[in-house]
């Protein structure tokens, strides 16, 4: 009966220390920032980001990945806006860099009046070998367009690993007359 007691009481205390480390969100409403894990749920903050879908394929074509975003408004905010940048990092480098092109790294803006505002990104015929990821700002903007509160987080990994297609062979027996 101890025993339960014992481990009871250490389990509260590391779900307390998790809910500590990984949701208070008050070093975000200041301009951090934080890394989301995989399925993670939507802050207490207000804000959250997550990689949706990660797509592999033999065919670049086919290959995808999917990030979503949504934030809350807070008391003053008259629109939200948030921009999604893709980070790449391919085999031998030791970081992730930005990835420029058309439709990434631009601000999203709601509509005034809005309170939860949510954003899907979907990007296509990605590179392979290559890991990436999505680093997400927040906006709430007030009266004028004053910055409320800003912060950002950035997304678990897709992973885009060398994938060959299958080649064609003639069946066994077979013959070539």
């Amino acid at each position: 009966m101890i025993r339960v007691c014992q481990l009871i009481r250490m389990a509260l205390v590391l779900a307390c220390a998790s809910a500590f480390l990984f949701g208070s969100g008050s070093a975000l409403a200041r301009g951090g920032g934080r890394d989301v894990p995989v399925g993670a749920p939507a802050l207490a903050s207000g804000y959250s980001a997550a990689l949706e879908q990660c797509t592999t394929s033999a065919v670049a074509g086919e290959r995808s990945v999917t990030f979503t975003a949504q934030m809350t408004a807070v008391p003053g905010t008259v629109h939200m806006e948030m921009r999604i940048d893709l980070q790449k990092r391919v085999a031998g480098d030791a970081s992730f860099h930005r990835v420029v092109a058309p439709g990434l790294g631009e601000w999203r803006g709601s509509e005034a009046g809005v309170k939860i505002y949510k954003y899907v990104k979907q990007i296509t015929n990605l590179v392979a070998p290559a890991t990436y990821r999505a680093v997400v700002r927040f906006h709430w903007l007030g009266d004028r367009g004053r910055v409320l509160k800003r912060a950002w987080l950035r997304t678990a990994s897709c992973e885009q690993p060398t994938i060959t297609a299958p080649t064609a062979t003639a069946p066994v027996g077979a013959s070539g007359s």
